[in-house]
């Protein structure tokens, strides 16, 4: 009888227990499909999440300067949009995100705003910045409402079509101000496009605010403090690419240098910019990394100066400037071509003169 009772308890529980080990192979599963949410959901992830699933890692950021398709680039890119800018291709794929200002509406009609210069490009032009190695493209300055309202919503759409991301430009200053954002070897970068260079008479217009198209404007400085201190709560590195200073001066403004400061105290980590068609210095403020001036990078320029142009390569961890460096080249026919050998030690050290008119520290 007892050996009955025995063998009619085991058969009672061993489909029981086969049962309890499933439930929990089931609950494992479920939480490890949990943590790897937290890394992969919507493309932001928790710091729970990445330090238990994903590796946290440094990355390279890249940023080159003023980019427009007039001149010789105008038959360059109705010719091969996808190779305009492929002498240059090599020099950002060093990089995990790549960074310029595009200084034009893109747009295949309308009628331009009345200024002394205003340029258009077409929709290709975002094949050509991808064929170039180009992630990101800002397009706060002052020819980016060049074929007015109609333009900004045609540059809109035109980048929508491509899959292109654009920053500083919106139909309204919520889009206008909002960061691109991407997390890359588990850090959560976020990158701001604003502009503090408008004409005079243009800047109530091409403002972005509610419900009207614009740009995200740098002269609103308290807007542009508050947007850096929320991208900080929610991002592990802040960048901040401006348009900024004065054409052909190859040293900062004060305004320039009071709002780097600003920015950086609001938690920016790397500000970088451009406007004046001239290289500007770079070096630390503190624990973040400012680059006052990228010069052109493709352009039509032709002088000694105008054509100076190279890459600034910048590696973050979190909110630590890892270290940065200059990869200096040269516009030819339009398009930015690395240097080597004599040249290019003879550019790297007139850029880094560069920094002594700055207050930055190398």
């Amino acid at each position: 009888m007892g050996r009955n009772r025995i063998a009619l308890s085991a058969s009672f529980l061993v489909p029981r227990i086969a049962k309890l080990w499933l439930v929990l192979a089931a609950l494992v599963a479920a939480i490890m499909v949990a943590l790897g949410g937290l890394v992969t959901g919507r493309g932001e992830a928790s710091p729970a999440g990445r330090l238990a699933v994903e590796k946290v890692g440094p990355v390279v950021l890249a940023f080159g300067g003023d980019v427009h398709f007039e001149g010789v680039l105008e038959s360059k890119l109705a010719a091969n949009p996808g190779r305009v800018l492929a002498p240059i291709a090599p020099v950002l794929d060093d990089a995990d995100l790549a960074i310029v200002n595009l200084e034009t509406a893109v747009t295949a009609g309308g009628a331009p705003v009345a200024k002394q210069f205003a340029f258009k490009a077409p929709p290709s032009a975002f094949a050509a910045l991808r064929g170039g190695g180009v992630d990101v493209a800002s397009m706060a300055n002052n020819h980016g409402l060049d074929y007015g309202t109609s333009g900004l919503r045609d540059s809109l759409a035109a980048a929508k079509r491509y899959r292109f991301p654009v920053i500083g430009i919106g139909l309204d200053a919520k889009q206008a101000y909002r960061p691109f954002r991407r997390t890359i070897n588990g850090q959560r970068i976020a990158v701001i496009g604003a502009t503090q260079v408008l004409d005079d008479e243009l800047i109530s217009a091409w403002t972005a605010g509610p419900r009207k198209p614009g740009l995200a404007s740098a002269k609103e400085v308290p807007r542009l403090v508050r947007e850096v201190r929320n991208a900080r709560a929610t991002a592990d590195t802040v960048v901040v690419f401006l348009h900024w200073g004065v054409e052909l001066d190859q040293c900062p403004t004060a305004d320039q240098r009071t709002l780097a400061r600003q920015l950086v105290a609001a938690g920016a980590d790397v500000v970088v910019g451009g406007h004046a068609h001239r290289l500007q210095g770079a070096g630390r403020m503190g624990n973040a990394l400012v680059g006052y001036g990228l010069g052109n990078f493709a352009w039509y320029g032709t002088s000694e100066l105008s054509t100076q142009t190279g890459v600034l390569f910048v590696t973050v961890t979190g909110r630590k400037v890892n270290g940065y460096r200059w990869a200096p080249a040269r516009i030819v026919g339009g398009v930015p071509r690395r240097l080597a050998g004599a040249e290019r030690r003879r550019e790297l050290s007139s850029w880094r003169s560069l920094r002594g008119c700055t207050g930055l520290e190398p």
